[in-house]
């Protein structure tokens, strides 16, 4: 059942990557809302490239340590990604109000706290 819920919250915040597009979300970024437009959206996107490549290389790595851990964090980060969005949600430029984007959002981080549950599950069963 963890892996599961990995694979859907993993699926979750690469859809809520593409809604973050159609969003401009670079435009509540620190770094990036300091950019012209238009560099900021295209450098939005060009960074996803390797931080995805990077994300599914440590969470499929072979090495089980290094893969359960990286899955741990990115899973933690679900749920601190929520808050990120609830603390922006009163920002001006901030669109992700949709029933879609909520759900991508909040989908994510439910899957983040079932696989941290499924875990430590698992760990006192071992224990």
């Amino acid at each position: 059942m963890k892996n599961l819920w990995f694979l859907l919250g993993l699926g979750f915040i690469a859809s809520h990557e593409l809604d973050a597009v159609t969003q401009q979300e670079w435009r509540l970024l620190y770094v990036l809302r300091s950019l012209p437009e238009a560099v900021a959206a295209k450098a939005f996107v060009a960074l996803h490239v390797p931080l995805l490549a990077l994300l599914v290389w440590l969470t499929h790595h072979p090495m089980p340590r290094l893969r359960d851990g990286s899955r741990m964090v990115l899973m933690m980060f679900l749920i601190v990604h929520v808050g990120l969005h609830l603390r922006l949600s009163d920002h001006v430029l901030y669109s992700f109000h949709s029933p879609l984007s909520q759900l991508l959002i909040f989908g994510a981080g439910l899957c983040g706290v079932l696989y941290l549950w499924a875990a430590a599950r698992l760990w006192r069963r071992r224990a």
